[in-house]
């Protein structure tokens, strides 16, 4: 799905979605910024669903921005076949629509980042997630300004 799936006004909800983690961020009614919200542990896909649904509640959200791990060339491989498997099943659980951005080189400007920063290497293990997350729903969040969907 392209950005404009998305309704026209409300939060959104970015996600990361890692191996080991989901980094999860908002923006804001206006959608003018992405913040960092939470780093969910995953466990197994129902309990994680479950968390989402939760998020979706506590903030009022009304949509997905999910990053799409594409390789540097552009071609998809497993992680984003996984990515899409994800959505498909949280599809199932929730009417919002999730739409997918172009996740490159997200995780790597984060960490570069915290690195500049001097954070500790235990301290970005923490935030890089959620941080990654924010990073793609703000790059969402621009091209949406821009109406350029």
């Amino acid at each position: 799905m392209d950005l404009s799936a998305l309704p026209p006004t409300g939060k959104l909800l970015g996600l990361d979605l890692g191996t080991k983690t989901i980094g999860v961020a908002i923006s804001d009614g206006m959608r003018y910024s992405a913040t960092p919200l939470e780093t969910i542990k995953r466990t197994k896909f129902t309990q994680d669903a479950a968390r989402l649904i939760e998020l979706i509640a506590e903030n009022d959200a009304v949509g997905f921005v999910l990053g799409l791990p594409l390789n540097m060339d552009g071609s998809e491989g497993p992680r984003v076949q996984s990515t899409r498997a994800f959505a498909r099943n949280l599809a199932q659980k929730t009417d919002l629509p999730i739409v997918f951005w172009d996740e490159r080189l997200s995780t790597s400007a984060v960490t570069r980042t915290l690195i500049e920063a001097d954070v500790r290497r235990d301290k970005r293990a923490e935030v890089v997630d959620k941080l990654a997350a924010s990073y793609i729903l703000q790059g969402a969040l621009e091209r949406l300004r821009r109406g350029a969907l």
